[in-house]
């Protein structure tokens, strides 16, 4: 059975509402809802919608480093937005981080968020892929053949 994986960010509302950063179980790794908070617990871009949704991806890319993953290992997003008008200022930020492998996603408009300054609000899902185990040196040099090989001359035959 996967052990389950629990770290915190230290953002003042995970006491409160008893929650996890991201929680890990097996290969699936859950980053909370998070908020535009810097490392002293300070909500910064007041006002600034994409200022506040790089700072949420930043904070989502700590989290899963620490759980020794990248943004290249999301599989889907969730932004809320208290303003979807402003959809162009998110999906900058988004696409910044997410390029190169973009994951599913969704955004949403909803009213505020927990404190006022909020503007901003992204949830991710990882999945920390497995390598798969090298081939054999035998099974790399044959190639795969399915059925049995009919040779060329009862090929021709059957023209």
């Amino acid at each position: 059975m996967a052990q389950l994986v629990r770290i915190s960010s230290g953002a003042p509302w995970e006491p409160v509402a008893a929650y996890s950063r991201a929680v890990q179980a097996g290969e699936f790794v859950a980053v909370s809802g998070t908020t535009a908070i810097d490392e002293r617990g300070l909500v910064v871009g007041g006002g600034q919608m994409y200022v506040q949704a790089r700072q949420a991806l930043l904070n989502i890319r700590t989290a899963l480093h620490r759980m020794g993953l990248s943004m290249q290992d999301v599989v889907r997003t969730r932004m809320f937005v208290t303003d979807i008008s402003r959809f162009a200022e998110v999906a900058r930020a988004h696409q910044e981080f997410f390029a190169e492998a973009p994951p599913a996603s969704t955004m949403v408009e909803i009213k505020r968020l927990v404190h006022p300054a909020m503007l901003v609000e992204i949830e991710a899902d990882a999945y920390r892929r497995s390598t798969p185990p090298e081939p054999k040196a035998s099974q790399r040099a044959r190639p795969k053949t399915i059925g049995k090989k009919k040779s060329a001359s009862k090929l021709k035959r059957r023209r």
